[in-house]
């Protein structure tokens, strides 16, 4: 009895170990040293703190978002690749707080099972998206029609072996909490590598699908940070002392005039509406199409109401201006609430932020925060009012099914248009 009340005790604290080392004199899971570059904390030595943060927050926002326009330019197979790399970071910084937590115990295997799990499921995702979008490419090569046709028995035994691993690495008295960081692992994965899928499918829709939501969320949290700096008086919510409604209200009606703005530039251009598809005779990435009417100009009636204060009837725009409303509205009053999921999550572990990367905003992890929530909604979105079936990868499925079920397919069809009337219109026409 004593035995298993000494095990429960030490196997119980991990419920509150990374609160009672905080306050009995642990360090913190993340160093909040000053990471300012020295050249800028040179320039801005004679400023109060309030206003050397803002320089400095406003210099470095600055330099990432004419980064952001860099890998825009590069193309959608660099824009990939950054997900990727933001991807990778993401996860490790939140790993990391796991590790520095909980690595007194010295428990064995945690890293590495979790860089290991970090591989299954994107292999899992990844292999799923190049059947989708590269099936030809799939078919044509014999190494990736295997892989292929297997990738869901392979991805699960993958799987298996890190549960195997997990299992034989767990060590007596410690179990709970190896529970508990198996648990951290599998929520991180969910975040943070399920949502970045997400953005590569919402990137193959087009690249405005990509670029609108994105500069939305990006839009938003500049002006309600600028909102909350000049005018904010009232608190907004207590996990984020800083946010203002102020901040809110304004960062609201920017976001969705910006979204507007830019949805009307983007709309007229081929590059950015056309979905990105590969191209098997080029084998490269191709983004020429007809635009659909979605970014076709069309006439619209404005109601009764505005027109006496606009003094227009009517008014020219792009349909996915409309959807635009949308997405800035979600990015705007649903897309902070990300930020403050982060905010309530970093006071759990008493760290000011995920980390150190960028100067004046912290990790990777605190600039994408936002943006995770919003690829889930662009996706949803996307599928719920906007795709429909996609007739070239239907023809492309088609063509490597066997000739009895191809001729199958063919009758079948036949009979329905003959049904319809319409075969029987084009043949006389």
């Amino acid at each position: 009895l004593q035995e298993s009340e000494s095990e429960n005790r030490l196997d119980g604290e991990t419920a509150s170990d990374s609160e009672s080392k905080s306050e009995f004199g642990g360090s913190s899971p993340v160093p909040t040293s000053d990471d300012t570059p020295e050249v800028l904390n040179r320039a801005l030595s004679n400023l109060s703190s309030r206003w050397k943060n803002w320089w400095v927050r406003g210099i470095l926002t600055l330099a990432m978002i004419t980064f952001f326009f860099i890998i825009i330019y590069l193309g959608p197979m660099v824009l990939m690749t950054i997900v990727m790399c933001v991807q990778i970071k993401c996860f490790h910084e939140i790993i990391t707080i796991g590790y520095n937590v909980y690595h007194s115990y010295d428990l064995p295997w945690f890293r590495t099972l979790s860089w290991y799990f970090l591989l299954c499921v994107n292999y899992f995702f990844y292999g799923e998206t190049v059947t989708d979008y590269f099936f030809t490419l799939v078919q044509r090569e014999e190494p990736l029609r295997i892989l292929s046709k297997y990738h869901r028995f392979i991805s699960f035994a993958l799987y298996l072996t890190g549960f195997c691993m997990f299992v034989l690495s767990l060590v007596k008295k410690h179990y709970r909490l190896q529970f508990y960081m198996f648990g951290w692992t599998h929520v991180t994965l969910l975040i943070v590598v399920t949502q970045s899928h997400l953005i590569i499918h919402n990137l193959f829709e087009g690249m405005i699908w990509f670029i609108v939501p994105i500069s939305c969320v990006i839009c938003n949290d500049i002006m309600a940070y600028m909102f909350g700096f000049f005018f904010g008086r009232t608190p907004l919510i207590k996990l984020s002392p800083k946010k203002t409604w102020e901040g809110f209200i304004g960062g609201f009606f920017s976001t969705v005039l910006f979204g507007l703005l830019l949805s009307y530039v983007m709309s007229g251009y081929r590059c950015f509406t056309c979905p990105v598809e590969f191209n098997n005779d080029t084998n490269s990435f191709t983004v020429d199409c007809e635009p659909s009417e979605l970014f076709q100009l069309q006439e619209y009636n404005i109601p009764l109401v505005l027109q006496s204060v606009v003094g227009w009837k009517t008014v020219r725009m792009y349909p996915f201006q409309i959807h635009s409303i949308a997405l800035s509205t979600f990015a705007s009053l649903i897309g902070p609430f990300g930020g403050f999921f982060a905010s309530g999550f970093k006071r759990a572990f008493k760290i000011k932020d995920f980390a150190n990367t960028i100067p004046g905003h912290g990790g990777i992890m605190d600039r994408f925060d936002c943006q995770y929530l919003m690829a889930t909604f662009v996706n949803v979105y996307i599928a719920s009012f906007i795709r429909g079936p996609n007739p070239s990868k239907l023809i492309q499925q088609f063509l490597t099914l066997r000739p009895d079920q191809q001729l199958h397919i063919f009758n079948t069809l036949k009979a329905h248009l003959v049904d319809r009337g319409i075969l029987g219109s084009l043949e006389e026409a």
